[in-house]
């Protein structure tokens, strides 16, 4: 397969388990973290998928997920590149609350409005259409050109910042998009056309499920 593009969420990060807003805070994969990532590298090797270059986000769940994928494929690593461009959303106050402490600080209204709103950001922090704003320039500018060369591209990154180009790549409306779920390191598997429109999608979830993480 060539002009593919395979976006892989984290694997679980030691935040995701205790329900904490993690956003540009840096924890690293639980130990469930670090098997979800062997698992999208050993499927993505059984795709016979390998991958002329890599891109990652500044932190290092996302970090440590790529690495561990490239080490299950095997064979002579691509160039890496990191970018904060692609860091998850920034969460701003919430960050490092749990959902019930922010709960209480804030309402669940209002809490459930900056996690599901497309354009209302947290105190301190980003929307989805702020996130959206830096993540697919970025990808434009820097990654779709070796797609459109005829590279097979990784990126893994975070929840939301995949979620914005995910936005882009398909065209969904932003109702759409919030509806969307990315599973810890599940691979998302595009090939596209020459004008970067989606001509094959599909994902590779494990079968205990999806998980609609923070």
């Amino acid at each position: 397969m060539t002009n593919t593009l395979v976006l892989v969420r984290h694997g679980e990060s030691e935040w995701n388990r205790k329900n904490i807003f993690t956003g540009i805070r840096n924890p690293d994969l639980t130990d469930k973290g670090l098997i979800e990532a062997v698992w999208a590298g050993r499927v993505l090797k059984a795709e016979g998928l390998r991958f002329d270059i890599a891109f990652t986000s500044k932190l290092k769940r996302a970090q440590h997920t790529l690495d561990i994928i490239l080490g299950e494929i095997g064979g002579e690593l691509p160039p890496i590149v990191e970018d904060a461009a692609i860091n998850e959303r920034d969460y701003g106050e919430l960050s490092g609350l749990n959902k019930d402490q922010a709960r209480d600080r804030w309402g669940e209204e209002q809490v459930l409005e900056w996690r599901r709103s497309f354009d209302t950001p947290p105190p301190g922090g980003e929307s989805l259409k702020d996130t959206a704003e830096r993540v697919v320039p970025y990808y434009r500018e820097h990654i779709w050109p070796h797609v459109a060369a005829g590279k097979n591209v990784l990126v893994a990154a975070h929840g939301n910042s995949l979620r914005a180009l995910i936005m882009s790549l398909e065209q969904l409306s932003s109702q759409e998009i919030l509806d969307r779920e990315l599973a810890t390191a599940a691979p998302q598997v595009y090939r596209l056309d020459e004008l970067g429109n989606v001509a094959e999608y599909r994902e590779l979830v494990r079968s205990e499920g999806r998980d609609d993480g923070i």
